[in-house]
């Protein structure tokens, strides 16, 4: 059993984080927290900018989005991060990536892989078409929702 300042704490985790859903299952107790605030990385950027005091973000500047992203992600379908973990682009250190830029993808052919709590999820195509971006680097963390993928399924 879980007590309540336990739970309070877990609350009070996802409300001060990044977290946008937590699920927790303890025998036949379950918990789910979940917050409907939208990650904006720009302020987490800002305030550590703003927290430290070293040379390397003396010239740090925060960009919105660009038109020209936005309107690449409503040329092509976007593959989204479903968790929150670490993007790797091949199944183990050395070996190929799983996809490349200009590469065709089917449904349920594996893009990436990401790690979350020391499990490896794959992540896969839901379209037929050409990979045109990718748009994380390998080894990055990405958060839930995160674009992953721009696919042109217009071939």
């Amino acid at each position: 059993m879980m007590d309540k300042d336990f739970i309070k704490e877990l609350i009070a985790l996802v409300k001060n984080s990044n977290i946008r859903s937590l699920k927790i299952e303890q025998g036949d107790l379950r918990i789910h927290i979940e917050t409907h605030k939208e990650f904006q990385p720009q302020e987490s950027v800002k305030s550590l900018k703003e927290s430290k005091k070293d040379e390397e973000f003396k010239h740090l500047e925060i960009l919105p989005p660009s038109e020209d992203i936005r309107e690449q992600e409503k040329k092509y379908h976007v593959i989204k991060s479903p968790l929150v973990g670490t993007f790797y682009r091949s199944p183990a250190p050395g070996a190929p990536p799983f996809v490349e830029v200009g590469d065709i993808v089917s449904p349920g052919q594996v893009l990436c892989i990401i790690e979350a709590l020391k499990v490896m999820n794959e992540i896969e195509s839901d379209v037929r078409g050409r990979v045109e971006k990718i748009l994380v680097e390998n080894g990055e963390t990405v958060e839930y929702g995160q674009p992953l993928f721009l696919i042109d399924t217009n071939v």
